[in-house]
């Protein structure tokens, strides 16, 4: 099996692995007085040490969530109380889910956020909270996140950042925006832990889930250790962030699986701007998304198609809708290259790949006469 899935979850990675099993391994509830509890508390401090030392934030300034979905959650829910919303076109449901009547930031061809327009929408002035990705889960776009935080703050606006999927790839400079949420699973750690990362000026944000008081009264409920030790001890790994070799590598191995695909006549949304170096989206038109993903699962490549699937009907990408790419919203599929990839995985997908464009247009061809 090739794995080429990388932004739905990263293989957990040794460094996590190993910190979990000794998480694991200690008995006690970290908010108990007792000298077990003491024992869990030490782990979990020290890695809300590791995660703001890597991302640029105040140790106590950091809420641990179950995840990405939670921490943005988390961030309108406090943030956005009393303020009008304003969201990006092409943002993650966990975003879009959580303020249903949010004004829409239109993007343009290419993923890129209007933040003209997003000045005009700021100009009266009214309280607003601007939630806008750093980078993409479909097409890894990436958005001029420092431009859009400098028109925020000369409005007075609030910007919170999903870079659940920017984290360890690129580099972040936290302090451009009032929020961020990042997830563990995302830099090669386990499921189920996540943060908000939020600067001194709203670090004192209401909780969604109210329990004991944990995370300073802003997030209740007894801490997942092991999970969050296998978070900080993966936001510690060099990658993109830190390693440019490494960020190179990653977007050679892209770019030739896009040339690759493009030889065999599908196109790559959003290839004009700036990416993440592991992700490409190809298109493939008139192809069904799900049929390219299952063909391509039957010859051992596992990938995530560009459009939702939800009861036997595939519904068009959002994302790529809102880019302004017509059918191909329900014609593409996402490639995302792991940590651990090599570059025999570039001549294995472009073979599958070619072979799975000539079975399913032989497929319609009949259809088509």
């Amino acid at each position: 099996m090739l794995y080429l899935d990388a932004n739905a979850t990263e293989p957990l990675r040794p460094e996590a692995r190993a910190a979990m099993l000794v998480a694991a391994d200690t008995v006690g509830n970290p908010s108990s007085v007792h000298a077990a509890g003491r024992a869990a508390r030490r782990i979990l401090e020290d890695a809300r040490e590791s995660l703001a030392t890597r991302f640029g934030a105040r140790r106590a300034d950091i809420v641990f969530t179950s995840g990405g979905t939670e921490a943005n959650a988390l961030a309108v829910h406090a943030l956005g109380a009393g303020r009008r919303v304003i969201i990006g076109a092409t943002e993650h449901d966990a975003v879009r889910s959580a303020t249903p009547d949010a004004t829409i930031l239109p993007v343009d061809r290419d993923g890129f956020a209007d933040l003209p327009a997003l000045a005009a929408l700021l100009a009266d002035a009214a309280p607003a909270l601007v939630c806008l990705m750093w980078a993409n889960n479909e097409t890894g776009v990436i958005q001029p996140i420092a431009d859009a935080a400098a028109i925020c703050r000369h409005h007075g606006a609030l910007l919170h950042v999903d870079a659940v999927q920017a984290a360890g790839r690129i580099p972040i400079e936290f302090g451009d925006v009032h929020s961020l949420a990042i997830s563990s699973h995302k830099l090669g750690g386990p499921q189920g832990a996540g943060a908000l990362l939020l600067t001194p000026e709203v670090a004192g944000i209401s909780p969604m889930i109210h329990g004991g008081g944990q995370e300073r009264g802003r997030r209740g409920g007894t801490h997942a250790l092991p999970a969050i030790a296998g978070f900080a001890a993966a936001g510690l790994v060099k990658f993109g962030h830190d390693d440019a070799a490494a960020a190179k590598r990653f977007a050679a191995m892209r770019d030739a699986i896009e040339a690759a695909a493009i030889s065999v006549g599908a196109t790559v949304c959003g290839g004009n701007a700036p990416r993440l170096p592991n992700t490409t989206c190809l298109a493939l038109p008139g192809i069904r998304a799900d049929a390219q993903v299952m063909a391509l699962d039957l010859d051992g490549i596992c990938v995530s198609a560009g459009a939702a699937c939800s009861s036997g009907k595939v519904a068009a990408s959002h994302v790529l809708t809102a880019m302004g790419l017509g059918p191909l919203a329900g014609q593409a599929i996402r490639v995302s290259l792991p940590w651990n990839v090599t570059a025999d995985a570039v001549p294995i997908f472009a073979a599958a790949y070619a072979r799975m464009a000539d079975r399913l247009r032989a497929a319609l061809a009949p259809r088509a006469a």
